[in-house]
């Protein structure tokens, strides 16, 4: 991966609002150095963000297990399809018995709901609970009364307790490499709209550090204004239009990081504005628009839910079968998808409208051999194939 960019301590303010103490700091530093040298790698620029796991040693639940699954907002179709494939890998345990039952709550952007939510699957006393945290810090107290319960959690994002694992991918280097292509694309000078995804979200605030290194190292290349989008297509569209509206000069390029690449294009069309380089997710919409629309300027990634679903079972499931992460943070990396790179992952099924048809992958981009490096006693997950991952036309 080019890392190159991104060798450098985090910001003092991630720290302050991460919260990790000095000597947790030399203690991740330390966990760290135990990963492989090509695992080591997905971390650079996110450092901090390491701690030792919690799990040595602990005593997993015996089966069967019951999994509980605690969603922080269900409101775009791309957590509705993360949920879909969350039910789907959970199904393939409880055919053969490991998993008795899936149990999922959905706290539709509220903290304190979720809080309390997660309080009530300690009362029901889940065997694990997996968690898409609305908040990186707000729900540790929650998550350490799991762990007390002898409860394990796995995190979809980063919290910054070492009584869950998180499975994440380095958005520091997502949002910093998606800058650099618009830099690269606008030859160094140009105006930037920026449309972030849910206010507060750990991402949001990991994305934008890597955005802001980047743009700051092309000063003639000016982000004109921030705004909200909560990675939802119709609130997208809406700010989008709104801004392009208060902003008669020119907009070159829209920095975002979910998977509304295609409503933003269409907002910039309705506007009557050249068509911009877009950044971004990849997403069946998007790439059917890309093919009625061969203008279509594209840059970015595949933060995709099937992945995202696959990668937090397994590190669940091996958990549960006493593998013992050797971090709190499991780094998963991006694939990269640039305008080139659109056809191969074009199906018929991807039109304009096609907003709930996601891609999938071409490779696991966390192979199972790579994942053994995260685990003290590894060994293959139980009932996974990537190769049978659902085809995204066959919805």
């Amino acid at each position: 991966m080019d890392t190159h960019a991104l060798r450098i301590l985090l910001p003092a303010l991630l720290l302050a609002e991460l919260a990790i103490p000095n000597a947790a700091l030399a203690d991740g530093k330390a966990a760290l150095a135990t990963l492989p040298d090509n695992l080591r790698g997905l971390y650079v620029g996110a450092e901090q963000n390491v701690q030792p796991s919690a799990f040595d040693g602990f005593a997993m639940p015996a089966k069967p297990w019951k999994w509980c699954h605690s969603e922080s907002y269900q409101g775009n179709p791309w957590r509705v399809a993360l949920t879909s494939h969350f039910k789907s890998l959970v199904g393939a345990f409880e055919a053969d018995g490991s998993i008795s039952s899936f149990e999922l709550s959905d706290s539709n952007g509220d903290t304190s709901q979720q809080i309390a939510q997660l309080r009530a699957f300690i009362d029901k006393k889940c065997s694990i609970i997996s968690v898409v945290a609305g908040s990186s810090t707000a729900l540790n107290d929650a998550i350490e009364a799991a762990y007390k319960a002898g409860i394990p959690v796995v995190s979809v994002g980063l919290v910054t307790t070492p009584y869950a694992v998180s499975v994440d991918s380095n958005y520091i280097k997502f949002g910093y490499d998606m800058a650099k292509d618009i830099t690269t694309a606008l030859n160094g000078k140009g105006n930037v709209l920026r449309v972030e995804g849910i206010a507060g979200s750990p991402l949001v605030a990991e994305q934008r550090i890597g955005a802001d290194k980047a743009f700051a190292e092309s000063p003639d290349v000016k982000v004109v204004r921030d705004v909200n989008g909560n990675w939802t297509a119709a609130v997208t569209k809406t700010v989008v239009l709104q801004a392009l509206a208060t902003n008669p000069g020119p907009v070159d390029a829209v920095w975002t990081s979910g998977s509304e690449a295609r409503v933003v294009a269409e907002a910039f069309a309705q506007a009557g504005r050249p068509a911009p380089v877009i950044t971004g997710s990849i997403s069946g919409d998007a790439l059917g628009y890309w093919k009625a629309h061969p203008d279509f300027k594209f840059t970015g990634g595949a933060l995709l839910p099937s992945w995202t679903a696959q990668t937090a079972v397994r590190v669940g499931v091996r958990m549960l079968l006493g593998q013992e992460p050797k971090v709190s943070l499991v780094e998963i990396p991006v694939p990269d998808v640039k305008v080139g790179d659109l056809g191969s992952w074009y199906r018929s099924c991807m039109t304009a409208d096609a907003v709930s048809i996601f891609p999938v992958a071409p490779q696991d981009p966390m192979p199972e051999d790579l994942m053994n490096g995260y685990f003290k006693n590894p060994a293959p997950t139980p009932e996974f194939d990537y190769s049978k991952t659902p085809d995204p036309c066959a919805q």
